[in-house]
């Protein structure tokens, strides 16, 4: 009887972003700005991948579900954030709150895995050319891509079944602007410590992992090009490497701060702005890095506006 009178909790209300009432409206443009580029891009990246057959091999399988990923990943937390932002209307319901959560893990374990699937393709790829084929066969890519899905799936489910058996009582403010485990967490009036434990060592094997490997993938990889010095060669090997791990660093980098390193000294505020750079900013980002810098992709851009010319004028 206890338990069920702890429990009262129906709906949780999302505080956004710390931002100033006469700032709402420039935030607003600029997030939705920041969303559209996001839903755009990433778009842009599948029609191509889908109607150009230069593009049908292991690199662009894995990239059109890392962008498919991405406007899921934005979709899930930034439409409610907008909503909130216009309307003022903060509330979310608690299935609402846990199915937010489930997703939001979800695609965010998904980005990560396919991710490390990129970074193993360029290896094979620079390392070992000749084999290429031969290693990537069509079997292994749509294995990994299968075998992404169906472990964020399983990880993003154990997470959210530990949630829901928490009880949360009075306090139904969430200092952010999506139900974040964290948050959520440091609400909830029962013990913790078993959520607590899965979020780091499932942590560890879902975000350290494969950060490590990416690395080294493109350690490798530089390691490779240096062996047979060229000018074009190492520009073009740091310039690409380069802008990957930026990005890479930044959507890694934040998480790993605030799930598996989390400070007594971070507030309300500087987790909601790690939390903003891994949520909006690193899904606009891809289509920019993996498509704008990519020869392949910007000819098969090309290819599809000369036919639209062609069509045009006939």
């Amino acid at each position: 009887m206890t338990r069920r009178n702890q429990t009262i909790v129906s709906d949780f209300l999302l505080l956004g972003l710390p931002i100033e009432p006469e700032q709402q409206n420039p935030f607003y443009v600029l997030f939705l700005a920041m969303y559209l580029i996001t839903i755009l891009g990433n778009l842009l990246i599948i029609f191509l991948i889908c109607l150009d057959s230069h593009l049908h091999t292991p690199m662009y399988l894995f990239l059109s579900n890392l962008s498919f990923s991405d406007i899921c990943f934005s979709s899930v937390t930034i439409p409610k954030l907008l909503q909130t932002m216009q309307s003022q209307d903060s509330s979310i319901p608690f299935t609402g709150c846990l199915t937010q959560m489930y997703f939001f893990l979800f695609f965010a374990d998904l980005e990560s895995f396919l991710l490390v699937a990129m970074a193993y393709d360029r290896y094979v790829a620079i390392c070992f050319p000749l084999h290429y084929t031969i290693i990537m066969s069509s079997k292994l890519c749509l294995s990994l891509v299968v075998l992404s899905w169906v472990l964020t799936m399983f990880h993003a489910m154990l997470h959210t079944l530990l949630m829901a058996r928490l009880c949360f009582c009075a306090d139904n403010v969430i200092p952010h602007f999506f139900c974040d485990m964290s948050a959520l967490l440091k609400l909830a009036c029962s013990d913790t410590r078993v959520n607590e434990l899965v979020i780091f060592i499932m942590g560890g094997l879902i975000l350290v992992i494969p950060f490590l490997l990416i690395v080294m993938s493109y350690a490798r990889i530089v390691i490779s090009i240096l062996r047979v010095p060229s000018a074009r060669g190492i520009r073009k090997a740091f310039s690409t490497c380069g802008s990957h791990l930026s990005v890479l660093s930044l959507f890694y980098g934040t998480v790993i701060g605030l799930y598996l390193c989390p400070s007594a000294n971070n507030s309300a505020v500087k987790e909601t702005v790690m939390a903003v750079m891994y949520t909006v900013v690193t899904p606009m980002l891809n289509p920019f890095i993996y498509s704008l810098r990519n020869r392949d992709m910007m000819g098969a851009l090309g290819r599809l506006l000369f036919k639209k010319k062609i069509s045009f004028s006939v």
